[in-house]
């Protein structure tokens, strides 16, 4: 499946090179990326991209991305944003895999392949409003 020229993914990861291989290899499958660092700038990309998608790392110092989730989805644009945790924690508590699956989050393992990568973002997109 071709990417959606007009979609926009917001990655926040609090690794810089992370953050920009996902956005090179988002870019190289045709979609307009926004990253950002750390959840306040996540936050403040989020309100000025709003993004069709993001890709949230779980495990981010000061503001973790739950809690950044849990204030997107707190306004209407937040709710209806499909998003996909990344982490390279395997070991997830199970309280916080619940309440990512509340949140409507789908948790994703790192490393991310290419092609993996595509399919998440092509799956969040379907699943819009």
């Amino acid at each position: 499946m071709a990417a959606d020229l007009r979609a926009t993914v917001l990655v926040v990861d609090d690794d810089a090179a992370v953050a920009q291989t996902l956005a090179r290899m988002l870019r190289a499958a045709g979609y307009r990326v926004a990253t950002a660092l750390d959840a306040e700038s996540g936050w403040r990309a989020f309100e000025a991209v709003r993004p069709d998608a993001v890709l949230l790392d779980l495990n981010m110092p000061i503001v973790d991305g739950l809690a950044l989730l849990r204030r997107l989805r707190l306004f209407e644009t937040g709710k209806r944003t499909p998003v996909a945790m990344v982490t390279g924690n395997y070991f997830i508590d199970g309280a916080i895999v619940r309440e990512l699956q509340t949140l409507g989050a789908v948790v994703h393992l790192k490393p991310l392949w290419c092609d993996d990568l595509v399919v998440i973002v092509e799956r969040l997109l379907s699943r819009q409003d």
